[in-house]
Order: structure tokens, then C-alpha cells, then sequence
């Protein structure tokens, strides 16, 4: 599927449905909705309870009644009808209403590089439920592309790493064209499983899912990926006797048990460099790799790639909403009509 510039510039909203945050931009307006992909249903009555920042605050709290879904993983939408529900909620009344009364509404969504048939049409359909008439698909690798400010138009080199949850997308861009890519089942939750386990395996510790992050923020502080005898206190449940306690872990000890999703990453980078051609992979080492994504900010991660590399690498200023801005910038027309025509998802 193809789009161009053109047709972009006809839509009204663009939307980034990632398995962790979901994000609105509407022209116009800006960035409308920065909120995280999560809902809370009531299983009894099938009615959705909250949204977003509550609804995840919710996760692993809930009587058995009430069920915490994420409708949307590693980019694709799982359950069309919750997504869609989700997305009214988040969107509010007042601006659905807004948005319903668009005349001929048109929306643009971004998909994971070579998403397949059914996870496009899953996406369309979850806009066309909000009221869209018709909606657009971009590749997320060429929205962040252009969402970070890289110059995807010249005919050198730039290569970009977005970072997600449940994935991570890498590829060589030029012309406006993406040269090679590659996408890896590899994420920050991959990332966060393997501190969980490390805990669970050799201090019986058991810690609250929504800890992880703030335990690698802690451990960042003491020299995380670096050598070192450093270590951090943190607080879980006793496997074996389900009590509260304390231990502390070793900053070393970490950095293993992240170094086996952490590798898979590096060889999808190698793949990619393999299949360019010498002269592009020769810009490369001088404008290195630009990091993207929400979990671009793991502590560390940005040292460990240019230790394994040797090329320089950069995380963008905003690596989190980057995705959604270029979408926006290319709805508001910022970007030149002959730039990076045709879009391929």
C-alpha cells in the first residue's frame, strides 16, 4: 500500500497506536492525546471502567470482575472493538464530536514496517469506528524518520532505531526511501521480563510490574552498563513466603541478565548494515544511528550500541512522540511535496 504527500495532507487527525502509549495529533491542534494503551472492563457488565493513566494504575489491583486489556501489541491492533472504544474515551466528547462533524473525515495511522494485510485492516478499522471516511497508512520507520528531523530526502544515509515495546524497528533510509530494514521481537518489555526474572531466580523476590522502569532509573544513577561494584536496594514480596522485603542487587548482575534480549537487537543491526550497499553503510559512520521511541530512555542502552558499533548514537529530543509529530508534520504540510513520495506500510 502506498500514499503520498498529498493525500496526507487531506487528513484531519493522525493517530499512533503502540502496544504502550497511544498518541493523537490533530491538525491544527497538536498533540491531543498522550496517554497509555490500556483499558479496565467490567466483565459482568461489559462496561469499560477507565482509560489510560488510570486504567493502568489499576494493573494487578483489580477484583476478579474487572479485567485490565491492552487492546493493542507491538504496534498491531489485537482487539479491534476494545481499541476502539478505548480511542473514543481517550479522544473525550467534545472532541469526538468535533471530529464526527468533520465533513468527509479523513485519519492517517502509522503500522509496523511490513505489517501484514490483516494488522493494516484492523488499524483502518478501528479509525473508521471513530467516524474517519478514510484512513491513510505510513510506515512508522519513515513518521519517525521525519518526526526526529533527519534529512530522509538527501541521498545519503540515515539510519533510525525506533525503540517500542514490544518491538524494535531498525532501518537505513535515503531518497525517501527506506533502504533495508528489519523488526525484532525485542522491546523494553522484553527488557523489563528480564530484570523481573533475574530477581525471581536468584533473590526469590518477586517485584510489582510496575517497578521495573524505576529500578533501571535507580541503577542508571549507579553506573548501569558500566563496570563497577555498585548496587541499589529494592523492595518485592518474598517468593516463598509472600512477605515484603529487601535485598540488594548488584549493578553487574543486571547488565547480564539484559545483555540476552539486548544481543538480538544487535544482530538485527547487523543485518541491516549487510544489506546496504558500501557507500551508504560509509555515510553511516559518520552520522551513526538516531534512537526513537519510548524505550530509547533505558538507561545505558544508548552507550551499549555505540560500544558495540563504534558509530556514533543519538537519542532524538522527544524519542517518545516523535512517531506522532511526523505524522502531524507531514498533515500540516511541513514537509516538501516531492519528499519522501510514495509512503509505503
Amino acid at each position: 500500500m502506498t500514499v503520498s504527500l498529498e493525500q496526507l495532507r487531506r487528513c484531519q487527525v493522525a493517530v499512533d497506536l503502540g502496544a504502550a502509549r497511544t498518541r493523537v495529533f490533530v491538525k491544527g491542534m497538536g498533540l491531543v492525546v498522550d496517554e497509555p494503551s490500556v483499558a479496565a472492563v467490567n466483565t459482568r457488565t461489559g462496561s469499560l471502567l477507565a482509560v489510560g493513566t488510570f486504567a493502568e494504575q489499576m494493573t494487578g489491583r483489580t477484583p476478579g470482575y474487572i479485567r485490565v486489556v491492552r487492546p493493542v501489541s507491538g504496534g498491531t491492533v489485537v482487539d479491534i472493538d476494545m481499541a476502539r472504544r478505548m480511542l473514543g474515551q481517550l479522544l473525550g466528547d467534545k472532541l469526538r464530536r468535533r471530529l464526527r462533524r468533520t465533513p468527509n473525515l479523513r485519519a492517517a495511522a502509522c503500522t509496523p514496517h511490513e505489517s501484514d494485510p490483516l494488522a493494516q485492516r484492523a488499524t483502518v478499522e478501528t479509525l473508521v469506528g471513530l467516524g474517519a471516511r478514510r484512513v491513510e497508512l505510513v510506515d512508522t520507520l519513515i513518521a519517525a524518520a521525519v518526526g526526529c528531523g533527519l534529512p530522509v530526502e538527501q541521498p545519503t544515509a540515515t539510519m533510525i532505531m525506533v525503540c517500542g515495546a514490544a518491538t524494535t524497528q531498525i532501518a537505513v533510509l535515503s531518497l525517501g526511501s527506506i533502504v533495508t530494514a528489519e523488526r525484532i521481537p525485542v522491546g523494553g518489555e522484553a527488557i523489563d521480563r528480564a530484570v523481573v526474572q533475574h530477581l525471581r531466580q536468584h533473590h526469590e523476590l518477586l517485584l510489582p510490574s510496575q517497578s521495573v522502569r524505576p529500578l533501571q532509573l535507580a541503577l542508571s544513577g549507579n553506573g548501569l552498563f558500566l563496570d563497577g561494584p555498585e548496587s541499589t536496594e529494592i523492595h518485592g514480596r518474598d517468593v516463598a513466603t509472600g512477605l515484603a522485603r529487601s535485598v540488594r542487587v548488584e549493578t553487574a548482575a543486571v547488565r547480564e541478565a539484559i545483555n540476552t534480549p539486548l544481543t538480538a537487537v544487535l544482530d538485527g543491526i547487523g543485518r541491516v548494515l549487510r544489506g546496504c550497499p558500501p557507500d551508504l553503510v560509509a555515510d553511516l559512520s559518520d552520522r551513526g544511528i538516531m534512537m526513537v521511541g519510548g524505550s530509547a530512555l533505558l538507561p545505558g542502552l544508548e552507550q551499549m550500541l555505540r560500544n558495540a558499533t563504534g558509530m556514533p548514537v543519538n537519542v532524538a529530543e522527544r524519542p517518545d512522540i516523535c512517531t506522532v509529530l511526523g505524522l502531524g508534520a507531514m498533515l500540516e504540510g511541513k514537509i516538501e511535496p516531492m519528499t519522501l513520495a510514495p509512503l509505503t506500510s
